[in-house]
């Protein structure tokens, strides 16, 4: 996987993986998963693609391999 992803894109992948939208806040869509720790959340600024670091960070945390 690429490290050019846009926010849209990331959701559509977490969405994919079992992640539920929780709430929407401002600019920012907070995921979570039944069985897991965390939740995560993901800026979605357009279709503007987010940092390398933070998108494979959110991966990361969600479980899916780059």
């Amino acid at each position: 996987m690429s490290n050019a992803h846009s926010g849209k894109e990331v959701c559509r992948l977490l969405e994919r993986k079992g992640w539920v939208l929780r709430r929407i806040k401002g600019s920012h869509r907070i995921y979570s998963k039944s069985g897991e720790r965390w939740i995560i959340t993901v800026p979605v600024h357009g279709n503007q693609s987010l940092k390398s670091g933070l998108c494979r960070a959110i991966l990361r945390m969600a479980g899916i391999e780059e």
